[in-house]
């Protein structure tokens, strides 16, 4: 029987996947492992003609964070297909941090050119919980300090 090695969210941005990537890997102290366009792809040769505005594209983006696990990851790449882009929506990326204080520092970085739809505040489940929207348009849950709940 096969096991699960990780749970990874891919995001899908419409032109500024490198941006959001970028700022992913400073606000979250990340590293990010790729960032390929599709004209930088090994595939590049056997793509359909592309304009020059498509190949600069990202193709494919990794981001990797390290947790108290080892490591989370974050993959996203530019939408490249023919019908219209449409927004995320549908699901939000939640952070867990061991402090308020990182909790707090992560969630006004997210939120800067955004929108806030919750302010961190404290919540049953956690001493501070906050929702947003970054400028990029990727919704965001962010806890600090989580309390266990009785089961």
């Amino acid at each position: 029987m096969q096991t699960l090695n990780h749970f990874i969210p891919y995001l899908s941005f419409n032109g500024n996947c490198a941006e959001a990537m970028r700022f992913y890997e400073r606000v979250l102290e990340g590293k990010l492992e790729a960032l390929l366009s599709y004209e930088g792809s090994p595939m590049a040769a056997e793509m359909p003609p592309m304009s020059p505005e498509m190949g600069k594209r990202i193709m494919h983006a990794y981001l990797t964070v390290q947790d108290d696990s080892g490591h989370s990851a974050l993959m996203a790449g530019d939408h490249a297909h023919p019908s219209p882009y449409e927004a995320m929506k549908g699901f939000t990326l939640t952070l867990n941090y061991t402090t308020v204080a990182r909790a707090t520092e992560v969630f006004n970085a997210l939120a800067e050119g955004g929108a806030v739809t919750m302010p961190m505040s404290p919540a049953f489940w956690a001493k501070t919980f906050g929702m947003c929207t970054d400028r990029f348009g990727t919704p965001w849950i962010v806890n600090g300090e989580t309390i266990p709940l009785a089961t």
